[in-house]
C-alpha cells in the first residue's frame, strides 16, 4: 500500500485550504517561531546587562532555520514536554548557546508569543482573501445596481428590489467582518515575558530587583517581533478570552459567507443568479444536466463547522483555573488552526465564486412580471383616485380582482392577467398607456441604485483604495 494512504489527512490539507494558511499554522513555522523568540529574549537580556555573549547570540540565529526535528521527537518521548524537548535539539546544535536559551522563561514565553504572532500573521492573510470578496461583490453590485428583482420577506415575494441592493447587503456584512478585523490585527499584543504565573519574579532575580530592565526588556522583545505593546496583566498564560476574541471574528465571518452562500443556493434554485460552472464540471453523477450549487454548499458546510467551532475557546476561557491550568492546550492544538485553515478555505471558494456569478436577467424580469401586478395596486388606485375615483369603491375592486387573479394562477396555472381585467374596469378611468407606465418595475425599487451607490462610494471605495496592493482577488480550486 502506498504509505501516502496508510494515515488520515485532513481535507483541508488535500482539498481545501492554501498553502500559504497551512504553513503559518505548520510545525516548522511554529518552532522556527520559538527560536526566533529566544534569539529575542537572548538579545534583550545581553543588551540589559547579562553575561550573554555576541557569539552565543550569533549561534542561535545561524541555527533558527536548521531543525532537527528527530532529536526533539526522541527527547519529547523521554522527557513528556515538547518545550523542553526543543529547548534541548536547539542546545544540542548551539553548544555554545545552549546554558543561555531560555533563561528565565518559562514555557508559555514561546508558546503564548508564538500563537499571537502566528494568528496575526493567518489573519492578515484572511484579511487580504476577505478584500478580495468586498472588491469582487463591490464590482458585481455595481454593475446589477439598476436590474429590478422580486425582494422577499419570510421567503415570500415582497416588494421590488434591485439585485446590486441584494449584493450589497452581502457586502455590508464582509464589510463589518473586515473592520472588526482590522482593529483585531491592530490591538494584538504579545504575552511578553511574564514568568511562571505572570508576576515576573524570575526576570526581577535575573536583573538584581531592577524593575526598570525587566520593564525594558519586555519591550525590546516586542520590537523585535514586530509588535508595539505587551499585555499588561497575566497569569502564566495570556487570558484565553483573546483566543475566543480571535475565533469571534472567524465566526462571524463564516456567518456572513453562510448566508452569502445560501441565499446564492436558493437563487440558483429560482434560476435568477448561478455560481460559476466549470467546463468540465459534473453536477450530479446521476443527473446530467444538474447544475448543482456545490461551491456555495462547501461555504455553508465549511462555515458550519467554523461557527460550532466557537464553542470551545469559550469553554476554554471559562474553565481556566487562577493563572493556569493545562486543559487548554490539546484544545486549542486542533481548534485554533482548524478554524484559521477552515475560514480560508471558504475565502478561497467565495473569491472563486464572486469572479464569476452568472445573471440570468431574463428569468429575474419573468419573475418580476409576474408579482407586479400585484404590488402595483396601491399605486394603480392612487392613480385612479386622482382621476376623480371614489377610493374606498376602487379599493373593493382591486381587491376582488386581485384575490379572483391569484386564485386562478394557483390553482389552474393560469398567467397574471389582472392588468388586462383591469384595462376593462370603467371606474378606473385608467388607459392601457396610463396602467403600463405605472408597471414600471423602476418605479418600485425606491432608492435601491443610490443607495448603493452611495455605499460603494463612501464606505466600499475608500478600504479597497488604502489596501489596493493587500487584495487577493484570484483563487483557482483544488475541487
Amino acid at each position: 500500500m502506498d504509505s501516502n494512504n496508510e494515515v488520515y489527512k485532513s481535507p483541508f490539507c488535500s482539498r481545501y485550504s492554501s498553502k500559504e494558511m497551512l504553513y503559518i499554522f505548520s510545525q516548522e513555522k511554529k518552532i522556527k517561531t520559538w527560536r526566533k523568540l529566544w534569539v529575542a529574549l537572548a538579545r534583550a537580556e545581553k543588551e540589559l546587562g547579562l553575561p550573554i555573549s555576541s557569539e552565543q547570540i550569533k549561534e542561535l540565529e545561524d541555527n533558527i532555520n536548521i531543525i532537527d526535528y528527530e532529536t526533539a521527537k526522541k527527547r519529547e518521548k523521554i522527557v513528556k514536554h515538547d518545550v523542553m524537548a526543543q529547548i534541548y535539539s536547539y542546545g544540542q546544535q548551539c553548544k555554545n548557546a545552549a546554558k543561555i536559551i531560555h533563561l528565565g522563561a518559562t514555557s508559555c514565553y514561546v508558546t503564548d508569543n508564538a500563537s499571537i504572532i502566528i494568528m496575526k500573521e493567518g489573519l492578515k492573510l484572511i484579511k487580504k482573501k476577505l478584500l478580495g470578496v468586498i472588491k469582487l461583490l463591490s464590482t458585481f453590485s455595481f454593475k446589477t445596481r439598476n436590474i429590478p428583482c422580486l425582494s422577499y420577506t419570510h421567503l415570500q415575494p415582497a416588494q421590488l428590489s434591485t439585485v446590486g441592493k441584494r449584493a450589497a447587503l452581502w457586502l455590508q456584512d464582509f464589510y463589518m467582518d473586515f473592520v472588526e478585523l482590522s482593529r483585531i490585527i491592530e490591538n494584538l499584543m504579545l504575552l511578553g515575558s511574564k514568568g511562571a504565573t505572570g508576576t515576573q519574579a524570575s526576570f526581577l532575580e535575573l536583573f538584581k530587583k531592577d524593575e526598570k530592565k525587566v520593564k525594558l526588556l519586555e519591550e525590546k522583545i516586542a520590537k523585535e517581533m514586530g509588535f508595539s505593546k505587551v499585555i499588561y496583566l497575566s497569569g502564566q498564560t495570556y487570558s484565553r478570552k483573546i483566543d475566543f476574541n480571535i475565533c469571534c471574528i472567524l465566526s462571524s465571518i463564516a456567518q456572513s459567507a453562510m448566508k452569502f452562500s445560501g441565499d446564492l443556493r436558493i437563487l440558483q434554485g429560482f434560476k435568477e443568479l448561478e455560481e460559476p460552472f466549470e467546463e468540465n464540471q459534473i453536477g450530479s453523477s446521476a443527473m446530467p444536466y444538474k447544475r448543482n450549487p456545490m461551491k456555495s454548499e462547501r461555504v455553508t458546510a465549511l462555515a458550519r463547522y467554523v461557527i460550532t467551532n466557537l464553542l470551545n475557546p469559550s469553554f476554554t476561557a471559562a474553565t481556566q483555573w487562577f493563572e493556569r491550568t493545562l486543559d487548554d492546550s490539546a484544545n486549542r492544538r486542533i481548534v485554533i488552526p482548524e478554524s484559521f485553515l477552515a475560514i480560508d478555505a471558504i475565502l478561497n471558494i467565495l473569491v472563486n465564486i464572486c469572479d464569476g456569478i452568472v445573471v440570468n436577467k431574463k428569468v429575474i424580469e419573468d419573475k418580476v412580471l409576474k408579482e407586479l401586478p400585484f404590488m402595483a395596486t396601491e399605486n394603480i388606485m392612487m392613480a385612479a383616485t386622482k382621476k376623480g375615483g371614489n377610493r374606498q369603491q376602487i379599493h373593493e375592486i382591486l381587491r376582488k380582482l386581485s384575490i379572483e387573479t391569484a386564485t386562478n394562477i394557483k390553482q389552474f396555472g393560469t398567467e397574471n392577467d389582472l392588468i388586462e381585467k383591469l384595462e376593462k374596469e370603467k371606474s378606473l378611468n385608467l388607459s392601457k398607456e396610463e396602467l403600463n407606465e405605472i408597471m414600471e418595475p423602476k418605479n418600485f425599487i425606491g432608492l435601491s441604485i443610490s443607495q448603493v451607490e452611495g455605499f460603494l462610494e463612501d464606505v466600499i471605495k475608500p478600504i479597497l483604495k488604502e489596501n489596493e496592493k493587500e487584495i487577493i482577488d484570484k483563487f483557482e480550486l483544488l475541487v
